[in-house]
């Protein structure tokens, strides 16, 4: 028979501690250990005889999921082409980022095609989510709401023939199981209540959709392994002062990670960005000094994005760098490549550096046009006009090639770009934009600035 105890849980990471303590050993949080109680399988598991299991050749012949689409285009891109019967979803943000719009939005879309669909807020009243898709008219008769927070209620009611094809969940960390001695949104509840819903989906062959709450890190609230059991799991982000929404795929076991959507936040709700790259781009009317387009890559999609810069003169002994929307690391090293092989002076300089629209950029690729930013910033100088930039800078001071540089191509090129500063690398066919290949920092500084980039710089 299990024996019942109790343990030490941290809220913020799962970790498991021998006895309370105000801050967690593993993440660092502090007042995040729960006292919860737990159960430990008796020793001796192994003596016993369990069930053979069958073993299968790995080319067993395993058709392809079938999928659905969404009627949202965006959404199916991250997905990886549409929904998966007996696939789990977490979706994570911040609170207010739009979650619950989205997946409203999903299933008035889903149910037109004739899918039946559940929608369990545990946060708000049917009344309260009625009043939302009236304002913004997705009433639909067959969207069937019922309001709970019992996971055993809500697997009674969804264990069935006629269960729906599409169940949101909103939000996991409201759900419960009377059997834990614990508060809902604890780790021990959230990993449980999350198992018992994902193994009634997989039985069933529903499609099912997991609300998260995020940590202030950004993180998703309680256990890691949250992560682990899903098949998907989608982050909304945006920034409250901008109108776009994007949704990343960290994990698809059914498509390709890195994959994002774009949409723009209306009164009417969220609509798609099928160009996100024009709409980013937009309002560059005239040159200005440290602004750079960046042609880059998230997953398979080429998205184009201004990387803007200013330099201003410091008289603190550690001068400002302030980031938005990139790593304020590689920034430093960037600088410190300017400084050592091109001795361009940034150490007596603010520097803030920001990618408008809201947007994150991750990859390296986007070094080359962080630099020529803050060299047009600092020389006062516009960059070419109709130009884009992409490629990794080594701390050699070299220009390393990036990945997927003919899609970025195009993609310039259907935009209007007429030429692109970018590694030297072999030619490519069929395109028209002018191609400026570069091997180092420093020719890059003299191509785009020329005498400017001796005279005006003070020397290291």
């Amino acid at each position: 028979m299990a024996k019942s105890t109790s343990s030490f849980v941290c809220q913020s990471c799962g970790a498991v501690h021998p006895k309370w303590s105000g801050k967690c050993d593993a993440c660092g949080a502090w007042n995040s250990i729960v006292e919860e109680a737990s159960e430990t399988t008796p020793k001796g598991l192994t003596s016993g005889k369990g069930k053979k299991i069958e073993f299968m050749a790995l080319d067993n012949g395993a058709k392809d999921a079938t999928r659905a689409s969404t009627g949202i285009g965006e959404l199916d891109r991250v997905l990886g082409g549409g929904l998966v019967a007996g696939s789990a979803v977490l979706i994570a943000g911040d609170p207010g980022i739009g979650k619950s719009t989205l997946l409203l939005q999903t299933v008035a879309a889903v149910s037109k095609a004739g899918m039946s669909c559940s929608y369990i807020p545990g946060e708000e009243s049917v009344a309260q989510v009625s009043l939302r898709a009236r304002r913004l008219g997705l009433l639909s008769p067959k969207v069937q709401i019922a309001a709970a927070t019992s996971v055993r209620d809500i697997i009674a009611s969804l264990d069935g023939v006629d269960c729906p094809q599409v169940a949101i969940i909103d939000s996991v960390q409201t759900m419960f199981l009377d059997n834990l001695d614990a508060a809902p949104g604890t780790v021990s509840q959230v990993r449980a209540a999350s198992h018992e819903l994902i193994k009634l989906a997989k039985k069933r062959g529903m499609t099912l959709f997991l609300v998260g709450h995020v940590t202030k890190d950004g993180q998703i609230a309680g256990p890691r392994v949250l992560e682990h059991m899903v098949d998907t799991v989608l982050y909304f982000e945006g920034e409250r002062g901008h109108e776009f929404r994007i949704l990343r795929a960290v994990k698809n076991r059914f498509g390709g990670t890195d994959e994002i959507g774009v949409f723009e936040m209306r009164d009417s709700g969220l609509h798609e960005v099928p160009n996100p790259s024009a709409l980013f781009l937009s309002g560059r009317e005239h040159p200005i000094s440290g602004a750079c387009v960046f042609a880059g890559m998230e997953g398979t999609r080429p998205l184009l994005v201004e990387i803007q810069a200013l330099v201003s003169p410091s008289y603190m002994s550690s001068p400002r760098r302030a980031v938005v929307g990139w790593d304020s690391n590689r920034l430093a090293m960037i600088l410190a490549v300017l400084e050592t092989r091109c001795g361009i002076r940034f150490s007596d300089k603010e520097v803030y550096l920001s990618v408008a629209g809201g947007i994150r950029v991750n990859e390296p690729a986007a070094d080359m046009a962080v630099a020529s930013a803050l060299l047009s910033a600092l020389f006062d100088l516009p960059l070419p006009v109709q130009s884009v930039m992409f490629g990794e800078i080594g701390l050699s001071g070299e220009i390393r090639s990036v990945a997927r540089m003919e899609a970025r191509l195009k993609e310039s090129e259907k935009l209007g770009f007429a030429s692109a500063y970018m590694p030297k690398t072999g030619a490519f066919k069929g395109l028209t934009i002018a191609l400026k290949p570069v091997e180092t920092v420093s020719q890059l500084a003299r191509e785009l600035f020329g005498a400017a980039a001796k005279t005006k710089a003070p020397s290291a």
